[in-house]
């Protein structure tokens, strides 16, 4: 084994970037990102990626790894990750895996299931079916070929409901048959922690004034400029992120720009509760104010 890692987790805005930086301040730590959005460059408003300061301070890994035209995956985050980590316990240095990306975590700690490569014409055609039917159709069509899965995915979570559609088209078999396969231990020792904020109306609060926050930082120009950069589209990964779907929505017309921060809102605290679930169905983890006496 070749040394500890410390992970904490937690639902957006609950103040984990700020707790590992206070955290680093004291320990000869380095952070180990474990967001899906903050991967592509580019994407910083939005992803409250940490300023220039923050990562002079203290150093950071797996941001701005790939443009916002390329799709980044579960698997590679899970290879670079564990490769990471062993890099930072080789210099003598706490690694601290932060983040609320929770399919990363459970990828980490639990492996990879067996499941295909995303294929890039079946995803096009379940869009196309989408913007034809509804996405309530394919849920339906979901319910029939995969129920287990069907039960587990919300008829509003539109990506996880693609996903399983592509499996089932790909191998003719569905996500849940191949899904929970065991994984190979971790080449180090990790303690995950949990910040579950107590108060759900603060934490809502918080979000509605860090999205009106970053509308003011400009927010709405760095979508608009990533656009001009380069060749998105909608269904890309990186402006499926919640946030930047609403405002590139909004760039199109299709909502006003308090149609778009309503929405964009809603949609994080949407995200924060389904991260509160994920938390909820994870084993061991510690509750974050014990984070501090772990590393000391």
């Amino acid at each position: 084994m070749a040394g500890k890692a410390y992970a904490l987790l937690g639902p957006t805005a609950s103040g984990k970037s700020s707790m590992a930086l206070e955290l680093a301040a004291r320990v000869p730590a380095e952070i180990v990102s474990m967001d899906s959005a903050q991967v592509y460059r580019g994407l910083d408003i939005g992803t409250a990626k940490p300023s220039a300061t923050e990562r002079a301070a203290v150093r950071h890994h797996l941001i701005d790894v790939i443009d916002p035209d390329r799709s980044y995956s579960t698997g590679r985050w899970r290879t670079d990750a564990i490769r990471t980590v062993l890099e930072v316990l080789g210099r003598g240095k706490v690694p601290l895996i932060v983040g609320g990306t929770m399919l990363y975590y459970r990828a980490l700690v639990g492996g990879l299931d067996a499941l295909p490569q995303a294929d890039a014409e079946v995803r096009a055609a379940i869009n196309a079916e989408a913007l034809e039917r509804g996405w309530p159709a394919l849920h339906a069509e979901l319910a029939r070929v995969d129920p287990k899965s069907a039960r587990r995915i919300p008829a509003g979570d539109t990506q996880r409901i693609q996903r399983a559609l592509e499996v089932f088209r790909i191998t003719g078999r569905p996500l849940s048959s191949l899904q929970g396969q065991t994984a190979p231990a971790l080449p180090f020792a990790l303690k995950a922690f949990a910040l579950i904020p107590q108060d759900r109306e603060a934490l809502a609060r918080r979000i509605a004034e860090r999205f009106d926050a970053m509308l003011a930082a400009g927010f709405v120009d760095e979508v608009r400029t990533l656009r001009k950069r380069f060749q998105l589209t909608p269904g890309m990964p990186s402006m499926r992120a919640v946030g930047y779907r609403q405002v590139w929505q909004h760039l199109e017309g299709e909502l006003s720009e308090a149609e778009m921060r309503e929405q964009a809102v809603a949609a994080t605290r949407q995200l924060a509760k389904r991260q509160l679930t994920w938390l909820r169905s994870f084993r061991d983890l510690a509750p974050a104010e014990r984070l501090g006496h772990s590393f000391l």
